[in-house]
């Protein structure tokens, strides 16, 4: 494994798992899922568009390295710029700080911790501030160079969100199609819920020198609690660009967000009313998860 974490990026520039790229932007905080019809109805987007604006622009204020247990703070030459060659450690820390854009701003903590494994267990810890509206979805997003061949999961089947899962049975299932589903407008969709772990798998690359085209697969799993994700092939603000499916972009890349926090849908009519209250998320509390790449 190969992996490299950017000062100027503000985050895990790449992972490479078996000579094989993993990432195509860094991962960063996501706080916007595309709007449904009930949002709409409900007009949360004029509650809550400021979040779209923090989900497509954060700054990255703050990046600490610890190495086995000794902050060895940011490197910046000449005064602590100390290393010259290799460097050996059992375990590795990075952790950024993020800085939303929203008024009033908050933070979001995330952290790395690579084990001598190759395993990273990423923490993530966003900061509840007052006067911020409520939150669509709180996650970690990684876009991947190429579009997935398929995903398999342990945990609820078909679509769900928590004010939908009564009906999920729990299994393992496996994803062929990353499709949006077909609703007369691009929305919301995808989401998985009390997922215990998730594989992605691809072939394709963006590498032209690579000779072996065997497929690779990338492992997520939970690290206490199980977590939700979705994996299509479009960010949330691509979603939210079109009206219909032929506006949307070619499907060439993986959009896989692991989700700490995801609102309700409702449905409860499609004129108006909110999302009930226990499925409502403040973003005045803060919210922590954690889950382990492997």
């Amino acid at each position: 494994f190969d992996y490299i974490f950017s000062y100027a990026q503000g985050g895990l520039e790449s992972l490479v798992k078996n000579g094989y790229e993993w990432l195509y932007r860094c991962p960063k905080p996501t706080f916007w899922r595309a709007l449904t019809d009930n949002d709409r109805g409900s007009k949360f987007h004029i509650k809550s568009g400021s979040w779209l604006a923090a989900d497509m622009f954060i700054d990255c204020k703050d990046v600490e390295v610890i190495t086995d247990g000794v902050s060895q703070g940011k490197p910046v030459a000449p005064e602590n710029n100390k290393y010259g060659a290799d460097v050996f450690a059992e375990n590795v820390i990075v952790k950024y700080i993020y800085e939303t854009i929203t008024t009033p701003m908050t933070t979001v903590e995330v952290t790395y911790d690579v084990a001598s494994n190759g395993k990273i267990t990423v923490d993530v810890l966003y900061k509840g501030a007052k006067g911020l509206p409520e939150l669509p979805v709180f996650g970690l997003r990684f876009i991947m160079p190429t579009l997935a061949d398929k995903y398999m999961y342990e945990g609820l089947s078909g679509e769900t969100y928590p004010d939908r899962m009564a009906g999920g049975v729990k299994g393992v299932y496996e994803i062929n199609d990353l499709s949006l589903t077909p609703y007369l407008v691009p929305q919301e969709c995808g989401m998985r819920m009390g997922t215990d772990w998730l594989e992605v798998t691809r072939h394709t690359s963006l590498n032209n020198s690579r000779k072996d085209n065997s497929a690779q697969t990338l492992r997520i799993e939970k690290k206490n609690d199980t977590f939700a994700f979705s994996c299509l092939p479009y960010t949330a603000s691509e979603i939210e660009n079109a009206t219909h499916h032929e506006e949307l972009p070619p499907a060439r890349r993986t959009v896989l967000c692991v989700y700490g926090a995801v609102r309700g849908v409702g449905g409860i009519d499609s004129w108006g009313s909110d999302v009930e209250e226990a499925y409502h998320i403040s973003a005045e509390e803060d919210i922590t998860y954690s889950f382990v790449i492997c």
